[in-house]
């Protein structure tokens, strides 16, 4: 009998441990028996309204120059009801990003996809995957991890965090924030 139907070659002893930073990871477990989260029927309504803009900011190692970078955006977040839609300002950055997530009640899930510069390091390669993120009670950041794909046929993953800088997103706001961000 085949105890990972569907998913050859993955270990049956895996579980969550603590990842040393706040948050879980998978870790090999000594009887093979991972968690299982219940689902809910409904979502949660939404905390708050998150439309503005907000300064995005990733973490990934990159293993080819052998560090860690960081990645930044301002975006624009439009709400509709439980779906939030991030777009980036074109003049934050070469690389285009775009999330599409849905909230339920403090959690934020959803998938980013990023375009990078074709003129820079990563020559235009388009980058995808999910998020899932936690809206702190103030309302003015949302932080969690990314999930995506390595070169190498691996799974990578790092922190990402939304800052709340403006809630307009009329012409003249988005022309003050449509440059790079300083880096905090």
């Amino acid at each position: 009998m085949n105890e990972n139907p569907g998913f050859a070659g993955l270990s049956p002893s895996v579980r969550i441990s603590g990842d040393g930073h706040g948050g879980h990871d998978l870790a090999p477990s000594a009887d093979g028996v991972a968690p299982a989260a219940s689902p809910r029927a409904e979502p949660v309504a939404p905390h708050g309204q998150y439309s503005g803009v907000w300064l995005s900011r990733y973490e990934y190692f990159s293993s080819g120059r052998e560090g860690t970078f960081t990645g930044l955006h301002h975006v624009v977040v439009l709400q509709h009801g439980n779906r939030l839609t991030v777009r980036s300002l074109p003049g934050s950055s070469d690389s285009p990003l775009t999330m599409d997530l849905e909230l339920d009640g403090a959690v934020v899930t959803g998938t980013w996809t990023e375009q990078t510069a074709r003129e820079g390091y990563y020559s235009g390669a388009r980058y995808h995957g999910a998020i899932q993120l936690l809206v702190e009670p103030t309302g003015r950041r949302i932080a969690g991890k990314w999930v995506g794909f390595g070169k190498d046929f691996d799974v990578n993953t790092g922190p990402w965090e939304l800052v709340f800088q403006d809630t307009s997103t009329n012409k003249a706001t988005l022309n003050r924030y449509n440059r790079r961000p300083e880096a905090p």
